[in-house]
């Protein structure tokens, strides 16, 4: 809405340069001064300007011009971008009309509709194409479970798979109870049953369930209201199911037609204001100290003979594998000597934590007393695998134990720091360490990321690390 906005401005401002034959810099001066719209006062161009750009957005909103970009197709977001703008320069025109504003170039305000019409579908596209592209590669794709077992489900699931820019990753079908299945499926394609339903959707990380087979509306209704329980898209493709159905929308996913029952709440600024948040702290961390970070990388050189990064691979967001980046604090043999210390372990369930790890070495003692060796995951912040705040990575061992609970806590990006790292760092509970993670992740804000930060850095200089 913002990136609209500021679109009509500059579209009205370049009109004018244009149409009035006048060099940038001359306009600029001119748009400075309050000049720039010759015959009529700068507050009633501006109102003109602002009640055109309102309308703008208006008409966007009304035709889902600001969800997001992965079932209408290219063709139909540039139809309805031109008619936007069609509908609010008519708008435009009817009050210029209505109010006499002769003074006012026509040439101009048509120069203006064309260059924003041309701007709106132009930017539509480029961020469309950075979408595919990134839908190509497997970032940002949705999660699928298909209940059914029929030729329907088999064509939805080709359709999913070869049309790659829909955005979709297929995890299974889910059979249904007393329906016979007309095509067979290999045993590696259904996963389970409609019992263990959001079970498979936990474990799976699925964000959206596609219910292709027609079921008892009880049966719908009891997975409805589960999917709201537990957060996950549900849609079906119709049968209308007895009017469960008609007061949805039909929307395509490429060729098929499904209606969506239920839609969870995303929130889409604060991701953006946290993304923000971890991009331009990150930059900020590692400028600041690079010095100091080239310091440690030289001591840990000098100190023990091997590598100064220590790269291990973590469980991040949805399961995602990803290489995390930390000062190396033990011995080059480390991972071999594990099992010499496994009986040392002071922490419960899955969590391993040795105070007195005899192949710590001395630098290391230091480093992680203050946090220092995980100075380097800011560059994993950078590369959005991680962000400044968020449960803790754990690695693939820890996971294979979790229970289905546990997984909860992969909902989110991992961070560098957490609720758990501010309140119970010395508690050696596992489940404690889960249930901070979870009331983060349920009551997660900006501001509770902030005041995350700022108990983080109290933390970090009393040197209650191990």
């Amino acid at each position: 809405m913002f990136l609209d906005f500021v679109t009509v401005f500059v579209s009205a401002t370049i009109a004018t340069v244009i149409g009035r034959h006048i060099t940038p810099v001359a306009g600029a001066r001119n748009l400075y001064h309050g000049t720039l719209f010759y015959g009529r006062s700068m507050g009633n161009t501006l109102a003109l300007l602002c009640g055109f750009a309102l309308a703008l957005i208006v008409s966007s909103k009304r035709l889902n011009l600001y969800n997001p970009k992965r079932i209408g197709s290219f063709l139909h977001e540039q139809r309805l971008t031109i008619e936007v703008c069609f509908t609010s320069g008519l708008l435009l025109t009817g009050t210029l009309y209505l109010l006499r504003a002769e003074d006012i170039s026509r040439r101009i305000v048509l120069l203006t509709l064309l260059l924003v019409t041309a701007s709106l579908c132009t930017r539509r596209f480029l961020y469309r194409s950075l979408m595919y592209r990134r839908f190509e590669s497997g970032q940002e794709t949705r999660n699928v479970l298909i209940v059914g077992t029929g030729p329907e489900a088999h064509a939805l699931r080709h359709h999913l798979e070869s049309i790659r820019n829909l955005g979709y990753t297929f995890k299974g079908f889910i059979e249904s109870p007393g329906t016979s299945s007309r095509m067979i499926s290999s045993s590696g394609d259904v996963v389970g049953n409609l019992d263990t339903l959001f079970q498979h959707a936990r474990q799976q990380f699925v964000d959206e369930i596609l219910f292709t087979m027609p079921c008892e509306r009880r049966v719908v209704l009891e997975a409805l209201e589960k999917a709201r329980l537990h957060g996950v898209d549900m849609r079906v493709v119709p049968d209308l199911y007895e009017g469960l159905a008609w007061d949805n929308p039909i929307e395509f996913i490429g060729q098929f037609p499904t209606i969506p029952l239920h839609r969870g709440h995303v929130p889409e600024v604060g991701f953006v204001l946290k993304r923000v948040l971890d991009v331009l702290f990150g930059s900020l961390i590692l400028l600041v100290l690079s010095p100091f970070l080239v310091v440690i990388a030289i001591a840990i050189r000098l100190e023990s003979p091997g590598p100064v990064l220590y790269r291990s691979q973590r469980i991040g967001k949805k399961g995602r594998v990803f290489r995390c980046y930390k000062f190396r604090t033990m011995v080059r043999d480390a991972e071999k000597r594990r099992s010499e210390v496994m009986h040392m372990n002071e922490r419960d369930g899955v969590l391993f934590k040795v105070t007195n790890d005899p192949r710590i070495t001395r630098l290391g003692r230091f480093l992680r007393k203050y946090s220092l060796d995980e100075l380097p995951q800011f560059i994993n912040v950078l590369k959005g695998d991680m962000s400044i705040v968020g449960p803790r990575p754990p690695i693939a061992s820890e996971v294979m134990e979790y229970k289905l609970n546990h997984l909860r806590r992969l909902d989110v990006t991992p961070g560098i720091t957490g609720l758990w790292q501010v309140q119970a760092r010395q508690d050696p509970s596992f489940d404690s360490y889960v249930s901070l993670d979870v009331a983060y992740i349920e009551n997660w804000s900006v501001w509770l990321d902030v005041k995350i930060i700022l108990r983080t850095i109290g933390v970090v200089f009393s040197g209650t690390g191990t």
